[in-house]
């Protein structure tokens, strides 16, 4: 991957790549490095996730080898992810099927960002998405699992309960989804218990330092 230029130290990073798979990983190794010198290293899970899906989309939906580039900009308390590409096509979420993995990394990036979207420019557009990097992440991170947990039991058929019953349907659904997501990260190459290792032990680094 090129070398990377950076300005305004602690602020903004623009980190050049190919779009090739054997990019990704030096992607996310080097967009962690700078966080953990911004002192924000609890969000590298999330942050190394999402450079994930926004470097994947660009060599899937655009065309591998084309030229993109990562930005990462620290705005007070929340983290901005651009991949700026020089292709207009809009992506646009859908609802996914087990073999369409388009519509599933858009539901994704709305589950893990604080907020997303896509911007076009002069030479093509920039998705980019938001995540946060308060004290107030714990707090965040609830509201985000209950949106996320909402919208799939929706996707199953389960809106429309309350009390007792509707806690039972999240809770039902919170165990479906993770099992969805470890489906996702077996098929991606990767560990599924080392990804529960991961989450376990940012959960447990978050909630001491609450």
């Amino acid at each position: 991957m090129p070398g990377y230029e950076m300005s305004e130290p602690q602020l903004r990073c623009v980190l050049p790549f190919e779009a090739v798979p054997a990019e990704v990983r030096l992607l996310r190794k080097a967009a962690a490095k700078q966080l953990n010198l911004w002192g924000v290293s609890t969000a590298t899970d999330e942050a190394e996730l999402l450079v994930t899906e926004l470097a994947t989309n660009v060599f899937k939906h655009i065309g591998e080898g084309v030229s993109a580039t990562l930005i990462l900009e620290r705005r007070g308390e929340r983290l901005r992810l651009e991949v700026h590409d020089k292709s207009q096509a809009v992506p646009t979420s859908k609802s996914a099927g087990c073999d369409e993995e388009c519509g599933r990394g858009l539901h994704l990036l709305a589950a893990l960002a604080v907020d997303w979207g896509t911007v076009l420019t002069a030479v093509g557009k920039a998705v980019w998405c938001e995540i946060a990097i308060s004290s107030g992440r714990a707090c965040r991170r609830i509201e985000r699992a209950v949106e996320a947990l909402e919208l799939y039991q929706g996707r199953i058929g389960g809106l429309g309960l309350f009390g007792g019953r509707r806690d039972t349907a999240l809770e039902e659904s919170a165990i479906e989804l993770i099992a969805d997501l470890l489906h996702w990260t077996a098929a991606r190459g990767h560990d599924p218990d080392d990804m529960l290792d991961r989450a376990q032990v940012h959960y447990e680094a978050e909630a001491e330092a609450a």
